[in-house]
């Protein structure tokens, strides 16, 4: 008996007493386990999220726009792709900013960086959810470019994974949007167990926590 042979029996032994008529939503399924993270959930965040090699900085509204301004410096970062609808506010100054919402992904990849927001953060994992909506842009964005500055209002951190995906399921239920989520820099260790970074993903990751969106 193969593997397959061997689950797929397994499955229909689970199931030989399951009605041939009966739906998924006929059965209730318990919700009972954790919700939310104790606590402090923006230091938690912070905390993980930094783990990953992440750069993080926790900065007031007024201040993301030179603090953006300081870690473009820093990076070498001259030109930056942006959404259509990026804060005026948020935007730094000294860099060319490249609305990206027609370039392809050769046009993509020929920029420095980008700087999006973001749907919400979960700070059980320091992971960051994008769904291609407000101040986010398409997906490409977040993907091609090597460098990745991303602003996240401490509203926006939810405690625990439950939380997220109940706050994104219109996204992927009613708008069929793509939903990325991104625990720090882009990296594998597929390729003979070395650790390879920007492979699938930026090589470098910013984030601002702001006290106040």
């Amino acid at each position: 008996m193969t593997a397959r042979e061997d689950l797929l029996r397994r499955v229909a032994s689970a199931l030989h007493d399951v009605p041939a008529d009966e739906r998924p939503e006929d059965v209730a399924v318990p919700r009972e386990y954790r919700a939310s993270e104790e606590g402090d959930v923006v230091a938690r965040f912070v905390e993980r999220i930094s783990e990953y090699k992440t750069t993080v900085r926790r900065v007031s509204a007024d201040d993301v726009p030179s603090v953006a301004a300081d870690q473009c410096r820093m990076r070498g970062v001259a030109r930056l792709g942006i959404p259509a609808d990026l804060p005026a506010t948020w935007r730094p100054d000294g860099v060319d900013l490249v609305p990206a919402g027609l370039l392809d992904a050769r046009a993509l990849d020929e920029l420095d960086g980008a700087m999006t927001g973001c749907a919400l953060a979960i700070a059980e994992t320091g992971t960051i959810v994008l769904d291609a909506g407000r101040h986010q842009g398409g997906r490409a964005l977040s993907l091609v470019p090597d460098y990745h500055l991303c602003v996240i209002g401490e509203e926006q951190i939810v405690g625990g994974v439950p939380e997220a995906m109940a706050s994104i399921a219109v996204t992927i239920r009613r708008l069929l949007r793509p939903v990325t989520f991104i625990s720090g820099p882009s990296a594998t260790s597929d390729i003979e167990l070395s650790r390879v970074e920007g492979v699938h993903g930026p090589r470098t990751l910013d984030v601002l926590v702001v006290a106040r969106l």
